[in-house]
């Protein structure tokens, strides 16, 4: 445990990772993500049908800018309809952003540290929409 207050300056950008099962709920996260676009100005990641990086199941990433916490995660806990959904910070501390500064909403899934490093020499915070929201 650390003594020292960690300042939120520090946070860089964020990710949200939806989790789906391909055979079952990718319909569902296909129409989560087409509401995000439609509202959110972010970067939308690729589609990952298998486990990837410290991920356990099938997922796609939402980057966003930290300025975006306070509408997108509430339109996510309120619009995630059962999928699982993991929040976490960039900064330039991976391991800690993943298994200890993050949140969840709904199943918690195992994470494996072993991808994530401890430390890097910069947070990755430049987050380029993809999307082009008419809605919101």
């Amino acid at each position: 445990m650390s003594n020292s207050i960690k300042e939120t300056d520090q946070i860089a950008s964020y990710h949200a990772h939806i989790y789906y099962d391909p055979g079952t709920t990718r319909a569902v996260a296909e129409r989560l993500r087409a509401s995000i676009g439609e509202r959110f100005s972010v970067q939308l990641g690729r589609w990952h049908d298998k486990p990837v990086g410290p991920h356990a199941r099938a997922m796609f990433q939402i980057a966003f800018r930290t300025e975006l916490l306070a509408t997108l995660v509430p339109f996510l806990m309120l619009n995630r309809d059962g999928l699982a959904v993991f929040v976490h910070p960039n900064t330039n501390r991976p391991r800690d952003d993943h298994l200890l500064h993050a949140l969840w909403m709904g199943e918690i899934l195992p994470l494996d540290a072993g991808p994530l490093p401890e430390i890097e020499e910069h947070a990755e915070g430049v987050v380029i929409p993809n999307t082009n929201p008419v809605n919101g």
